[in-house]
């Protein structure tokens, strides 16, 4: 059996930008499962989730130009994009759902047994423990914006609190993972 290569996150951006297909793989291999276990927090569904996992790695393949070393680590870079796709197909979804009586899938219910899915929780990575470290009021906030894909307005409504409150805990919030994760 062949070890296999494991690369810092500069190594791993330097091959991503020479359209390496080794990184590629690598890249899938090591962070799909996490990548997955956010979209499916959000979306909640793993057929829907496995398209927009897909959906993606093409946007991280097509954009790794894009990403910037000086602002933060390539998996924080991926999660947000992997976080906004799933946010995106949510909302578009739901449009779609407005618009079209209920559908079969919906009559029936899931049948999925969730034993058969495959994915490593976000609990696995330690961000829910990191989460819990945070004050009470932001660490709602980040749930309901990460985790859960509500926008500042959404949250603001659903906590009935101004919006400005929402937007001053969500950046005192991120200011505290800043200080917790280094």
């Amino acid at each position: 059996m062949v070890p296999l290569p494991s690369y810092t996150d500069e190594e791993l951006v330097l091959l991503l930008k020479s359209k390496d297909q080794r990184a590629y793989i690598y890249l899938y291999d090591n962070y799909a499962g996490a990548l997955f276990g956010i979209i499916k927090r959000i979306l909640g569904d793993g057929e829907e989730a496995n398209d927009v996992l897909q959906e993606s790695f093409v946007k991280i393949w097509r954009n790794i130009f894009q990403y910037d070393t000086t602002k933060g680590r390539l998996f924080t870079w991926m999660i947000n994009i992997a976080r906004n796709t799933a946010i995106d197909y949510k909302r578009s979804s739901q449009s779609k759902k407005d618009e079209v009586t209920n559908s079969l899938e919906e009559q029936v219910g899931n049948t999925v047994d969730e034993n058969f899915v495959t994915y490593i929780k976000t609990d696995h990575l330690g961000l829910q423990k990191i989460i819990e470290r945070l004050a009470n009021d932001h660490r709602i906030i980040i749930e309901l914006s990460y985790f859960q894909g509500y926008t500042q307005d959404e949250i603001s409504k659903k906590l009935n609190i101004p919006l400005g409150t929402v937007k001053t805990r969500a950046r005192a919030a991120l200011m505290q993972l800043k200080q917790i994760l280094n």
